[in-house]
Parts: structure tokens; sequence; C-alpha cells
């Protein structure tokens, strides 16, 4: 089993925040900005749906991955760190999803 983490990789798009676009892929994706991070998330999460839909397990495994890295990629473009996603899933672990949904305003 894996011990590489989240913050594992969000320490690695932080690094290479530091470098030029030439490059780092993540680099490119941090100067397009929020919108760019979010397109590319967004075509990720649909490869995941495609993936699951066909029961492909080696594709759902690879495009998870690139789910989570365009994720973090898309939080840093809005200076949202892991630690602030974790802490708002510990606080929904006290209660049912039932209730927690509910809970939600707007």
């Amino acid at each position: 089993m894996s011990r590489f983490t989240l913050d594992d990789l969000a320490a690695i798009i932080a690094a290479r925040a530091g470098s030029t676009a030439e490059q780092s892929y993540t680099k490119s994706l941090l100067n397009a900005g929020p919108a760019r991070a979010a397109k590319k998330f967004g075509e990720e999460a649909v490869e995941v749906v495609v993936a699951a839909m066909e029961e492909d397990r080696t594709a759902l495994v690879e495009e998870a991955a690139d789910v989570l890295y365009h994720l973090i990629v898309l939080l840093k473009t809005r200076d949202i760190s892991v630690d602030e996603v974790m802490a708002e899933m510990e606080k929904r672990t006290g209660q049912s999803g039932h209730a927690e949904k509910a809970g939600r305003a707007g």
C-alpha cells in the first residue's frame, strides 16, 4: 500500500509553482488561473465517471489520480489548502450524510 498522501501531492504542486511554465505543466495550469484549472478538473471528473460506468478498474484508478491532482491545483489557484478541505471533512464526520446535507445553507 502506498504511503504517498494528498499532503505529499500538495507539497509537490507548491514546489512546482516556483518553476517556469516551460518546465512544469503544474506551473502552466497555475499561470492560466482558476477558470482553466476548473475546466481541467471538470474534464478529469467526467473521465472518472466514464471509467466507472465502463467498469474499467485500471482506468478508474488512473483517472481518479488525475482528479486528485487537478483538484489540488485548482485549490492552489484559490489559495485553499488540503488541510482546510480535510478540516471541513472532519466536521462532517460527526453526523450522517443526510443530516449534513440538510443543514447546508442555500
